[in-house]
C-alpha cells in the first residue's frame, strides 16, 4: 500500500504558529480567516512582489515570489523576493521578507524567515546564514542571521503545525492582551469566552487534589 503523501505547511503557518499557535490552527485547519486593517495593510505591500519577476542590479540577481520548499519539513510557500549575491564559488541566496509594522518583541516574523532560509539550503545545497525583513513603517531592512537558536525554534514552530494539523484539533486559546487585540481572528477565536471554562475547569482540579492531601 502506498503512503499518502501529506500537504505541505504553508511557510506562512509557521508565523501563525509562533504568534499564537489557535490563530494558526483556525486559519490553516478550520480555514477561517477575517480582515482587519493590519492584514490589508500586508497585503497591499505584498502586491508588488506577489508578480514575480527576476532582474539584476549590481551583481545582484533578483527574483520575487519565487516558489520554495523543503522536503525535509514538509514546508512550501513563496518567497516575497530572494536575492542572489556572487560569492567565490558561485551565488549565495538571501531571502528578504515585506512585512508591514516595524519590528516585534516575538519572533514570528523571523521564523517565517528563517524557513524560507531552510528551503533555499536544501533546494540549492548551499548554506544561507543569513536573510533580511523590509518594515513598512521604518522603510528599513533588518537583518536576520539563522543562528542555531533561530533554526531551533524554526523548526519546533514546523513539527508543532505537523502535529496540529495530523491531530485536526485547534487548540484552546492561550489569551495574550497585545497580541489577541491585533488579532484579525479576535471575533471568531472569542478567547477569553473560550478559556474561562478552561480555567474554572482547572481551578476545580487544582482545588480537588489539594483537599485530597493527607
Amino acid at each position: 500500500m502506498e503512503a499518502v503523501e501529506e500537504d505541505p505547511i504553508p511557510l506562512s503557518a509557521l508565523q501563525h504558529a509562533v504568534y499564537c499557535l489557535r490563530q494558526a490552527a483556525l486559519i490553516h485547519l478550520e480555514r477561517a480567516w477575517a480582515e482587519n486593517r493590519f492584514t490589508a495593510e500586508g497585503a497591499v505591500l505584498h502586491e508588488v512582489s506577489d508578480k514575480g519577476g527576476a532582474r539584476r542590479a549590481r551583481g545582484v540577481r533578483r527574483v520575487h515570489a519565487l516558489p520554495l520548499a523543503c522536503k525535509r519539513l514538509n514546508l512550501a510557500g513563496k518567497a516575497d523576493l530572494v536575492e542572489f549575491h556572487p560569492g567565490s564559488d558561485g551565488e549565495i541566496p538571501y531571502p528578504v521578507e515585506y512585512k508591514r509594522g516595524r519590528p516585534k518583541l516575538h519572533r514570528a516574523d523571523e521564523v517565517q524567515l528563517c524557513a524560507q532560509g531552510l528551503c533555499l539550503e536544501e533546494m540549492t545545497g548551499r548554506p544561507v546564514p543569513e536573510g533580511a525583513i523590509f518594515y513598512a513603517e521604518t522603510k528599513r531592512r533588518t537583518v536576520v542571521p539563522f543562528d542555531a537558536s533561530l533554526r531551533a525554534e524554526t523548526e519546533d514552530a514546523a513539527r508543532a503545525m505537523t502535529e496540529v494539523l495530523a491531530s485536526g484539533i485547534t487548540p484552546p486559546p492561550t489569551p495574550h492582551r497585545s497580541r489577541c487585540r491585533a488579532c484579525s481572528l479576535l471575533d471568531l477565536c472569542r478567547p477569553d469566552a473560550v478559556a474561562r471554562p478552561v480555567r474554572a475547569w482547572r481551578e476545580r482540579m487544582i482545588g480537588r487534589a489539594l483537599a485530597e492531601r493527607p
